[in-house]
């Protein structure tokens, strides 16, 4: 189900998203049911697309669906994790599943705990269309998605696209519920193919992926409020978009992750945040690892969390221009009490805010 999140304000240099959404009542799970269809918007209002409060967790599996050219000399450097933008490389598609069928393919792990149920699972993708060549947007709501040991599937977009042009690039997002096939097929490396995104080089750059939340049950796990927020917004262009966030009833010692999906976003480039804001009095944490510094949080990593990182193919340490991130919020970092506030920052990025999660403990 999709709330508006109020209006979206302008800002010449500094972009900003704030989340603060307000929380309906716990009880049975609650998701947007299945809808046709729909048309492209230049932008969407986050809003939350899941929440509830269970015995369980949320994972996510990424990748990425361009990177350079083989043929730059730094092109492996980077890929290993070196500084380097999109925009500087002639970038070309990732394509790891020699199906002469399709252009671009990657792989990522669905991780589950044993004895976990899949309560909720959505597909989220994205990229540039405008490099070197120009792709038809009419493909953005469409990819082919393989469960482990499967075969492709057509996976159609079932709620609004995000697609604008701006800041050189012409980018959106699209996203699917695929709950039961995820439920049906478990754990394992999960093949997303056809992500409608540009390759060759421009100012703006080449940038695409996915990234595959999943929210599951499990007993043998603390009671947590789950909630799946997503939009599409650009980051460079907005003021703030405000939602309010409460009835968590966080206990003083919780323990959580928050997870992030965003486009666009260059190593090395400074002036990017993400922090969250818990308790009463409320305080503010940055949020920030060894894989993602303060200050350039939209780093071009697919990383996290700390306690199992899922396998990729490829697992590239720099991706280009997509980052699907996860932070462990240990103990004493969450505050007790009713509300958290997300706030993601970027002052130089021309970035897109695309998915936010958060699992965090609750009063048993």
């Amino acid at each position: 189900m999709r709330h508006s999140l109020g209006q979206l304000l302008r800002h010449a240099t500094v972009g900003v998203l704030t989340l603060i959404t307000a929380w309906v009542p716990y009880g049975p799970s609650v998701a947007a049911p299945a809808a046709p269809p729909a048309p492209e918007a230049s932008s969407l209002a986050f809003g939350q697309r899941y929440g509830a409060l269970q015995h369980g967790g949320i994972v996510r599996a990424a990748n990425s669906s361009a990177t350079c050219r083989a043929s730059h000399s730094a092109c492996a450097d980077v890929q290993s994790g070196a500084r380097g933008a999109n925009g500087d490389f002639d970038m070309f598609y990732v394509d790891v599943d020699r199906d002469p069928n399709t252009y671009n393919s990657s792989r990522a792990e669905v991780r589950l705990p044993s004895g976990s149920r899949v309560s909720y699972a959505r597909l989220y993708w994205g990229g540039n269309l405008l490099v070197g060549e120009q792709k038809p947007p009419q493909d953005n709501g469409r990819v082919l998605i393989a469960e482990p040991g499967g075969e492709y599937k057509e996976l159609l977009a079932d709620t609004v696209v995000g697609h604008r042009v701006a800041n050189g690039a012409d980018a959106f997002q699209a996203s699917a519920d695929v709950t039961q096939l995820v439920r049906d097929s478990g754990p394992g490396l999960y093949t997303v193919a056809e992500v409608n995104v540009a390759s060759g080089r421009s100012t703006a750059g080449a940038w695409g992926g996915w990234t595959l939340v999943v929210a599951y049950e499990n007993p043998a796990e603390p009671l947590r409020h789950l909630s799946l927020w997503d939009g599409f917004t650009p980051l460079a262009s907005t003021a703030g978009v405000e939602i309010g966030l409460s009835g968590l009833d966080l206990p003083a010692d919780a323990e959580g992750e928050v997870g992030m999906v965003a486009y666009n976003g260059d190593r090395g480039t400074t002036g990017d945040s993400l922090t969250l804001t818990t308790g009463a009095p409320a305080s503010t944490a940055v949020l920030a690892d060894a894989a993602n510094p303060a200050d350039d949080v939209l780093n071009s990593t697919i990383s996290g969390p700390a306690r199992a990182v899922p396998a990729r193919v490829p697992a590239h340490a720099n991706t280009l221009g997509y980052d699907s991130d996860v932070f462990t919020l240990g103990r004493g970092l969450l505050h007790a009490g009713d509300r958290a506030t997300l706030r993601l920052g970027s002052e130089r990025n021309a970035a897109w805010a695309g998915v936010f999660f958060l699992a965090a403990d609750a009063r048993p």
